[in-house]
């Protein structure tokens, strides 16, 4: 096909820079419009030197005229702010990559509690398809709607789906501590996100309840078939990007004895063999933030430690990439049948 025209809602924070990159890269596609009401008339250079000599472009106030004369739009907007947008857009045909978390859940009330605000097209949510590829790879193929997993929920639920797929742990009990560099915060001035505050040190926050619980228990719940009780706690790390998460899960008393080191390192590599962006990690390895840093690549291991009842699998992605851009860009390509690689093909920087 031609040259896809895309546009960005919202680019000047992390996620809307690192759609810039990536689709700076991507030979299928053209960036013709990006958004923001506070640095109209801003060139993207002047404001991201980075992209000097990729983009000649200015930030413009959304329009949705201009908005709908493209092929596909991502919103990289708060929480609240698509919905405001979305529904004019879906009425005259263009296709929309929501990385917030509007569109995630599909239960409205439980959004509302989560997020702290009424819903503002509950009539969308119904048809938004959740876009994790390794799941739901066909229905992203036919969507107008991409609901974008969240960074969080994308590390938990890749390690946990093969257990819970397969029914080998209880639906119970399971944990996942998860850390995160602070650019999952946003690009935004807050003291406790000041690099004074974050240096040479470690700590939880939101331990008594985080917002992507429920959209990790629903993606969960559909694996195991049936509700699933997740205790997660995130972290954060005194980095700038990237996710690591260790998972806990116990084994059903019926699958513990048939489920040696050896019998769950096949069962992920099975289930991850015909997946681009999933790598297991040989058995005994530990998987790290930089070996994914400004990829799309989830890296997993799975161990059984001294061949006790509990299944532990660490799991490690960019915030920025798998968890949110680069992922919304691996939707983008199985929607307009691109090949899924296409501009996400670079190796992970290092150091």
């Amino acid at each position: 096909m031609s040259v896809i025209k895309a546009a960005i809602v919202g680019g000047t924070g992390y996620t809307g820079v690192e759609l810039l990159r990536l689709l700076a890269g991507h030979s299928g596609v053209e960036v013709s419009a990006i958004t923001s009401r506070a640095e109209a008339g801003t060139a993207v250079a002047e404001l991201f030197p980075s992209l000097r000599g990729h983009y000649d472009l200015k930030f413009t106030a959304p329009d949705v005229d201009a908005l709908a004369a493209c092929d596909v739009v991502f919103f990289a907007t708060p929480h609240g702010v698509a919905q405001a947008q979305v529904p004019a857009l879906i009425a005259r045909g263009v296709r929309v990559i929501d990385l917030s978390a509007d569109f995630r859940i599909q239960d409205i009330a439980t959004w509302e509690d989560w997020y702290g605000q009424p819903h503002g097209c509950p009539e969308l949510v119904p048809q938004a398809v959740y876009g994790l590829p390794e799941v739901n790879r066909d229905q992203i193929a036919g969507a107008q709607l991409i609901a974008c997993p969240g960074c969080y929920p994308t590390s938990v639920q890749l390690g946990l789906l093969p257990l819970l797929e397969t029914g080998l742990v209880e639906s119970t009990g399971i944990i996942a501590n998860a850390a995160s560099g602070a650019s999952g915060a946003g690009r935004q001035g807050k003291t406790d996100l000041l690099f004074a505050e974050n240096n040479d040190t470690f700590r939880a926050y939101a331990a008594g309840g985080h917002r992507h619980l429920p959209e990790i228990e629903q993606g969960l719940g559909r694996a195991a078939g049936g509700p699933v009780e997740l205790t997660f706690v995130p972290h954060l790390l005194p980095m700038v990007r990237g996710i690591h998460a260790t998972l806990y899960a116990k084994l059903k008393d019926s699958a513990a004895a048939a489920s040696a080191q050896e019998a769950l390192q096949q069962l992920f590599e099975q289930r991850y063999a015909a997946e681009p962006f999933v790598d297991v990690m040989p058995a005994g390895s530990h998987p790290q933030t930089r070996s994914v840093k400004g990829t799309n690549m989830c890296r997993l291991s799975v161990m059984r430690p001294q061949g006790r009842d509990t299944v532990v699998v660490l799991s490690a992605i960019d915030n920025l990439a798998k968890g949110a851009s680069a992922q919304a860009i691996q939707n983008m390509n199985i929607m307009f049948g691109l090949n899924e690689n296409q501009g996400l093909e670079s190796p992970a920087l290092l150091p």
